[in-house]
């Protein structure tokens, strides 16, 4: 099953996201096959605002356990978390 992460940042984090940028993404690349995308939300001027990570997980508390493990999170940088069922309908290169 896929969970979608829909991560907002707290106002102002720009620059705890640049800090912490390296190891979020050293996370991300750690968990392998089960990260099937992620990137950030942008404002209108390009600046990140949060980010979407879309992961396979046997079922949400695993999911939940991935969000609370993100350095992006562990460092505070998110001001909520919404974890979502995802189906994957459209252009998913397993059919």
């Amino acid at each position: 099953m896929y969970y979608a992460l829909i991560c907002t940042d707290k106002p102002h984090g720009t620059e705890l996201r640049d800090a912490t940028r390296s190891t979020h993404d050293e996370f991300l690349n750690a968990l392998g096959d089960r990260l099937v995308l992620a990137g950030p939300f942008l404002d209108d001027h390009g600046t990140p605002t949060g980010s979407l990570i879309v992961i396979e997980a046997n079922n949400r508390d695993e999911a939940l356990a991935v969000t609370e493990e993100d350095p992006y999170q562990r460092a505070g940088l998110f001001e909520s978390v919404e974890i979502r069922p995802w189906y994957w309908k459209f252009k998913n290169p397993q059919g």
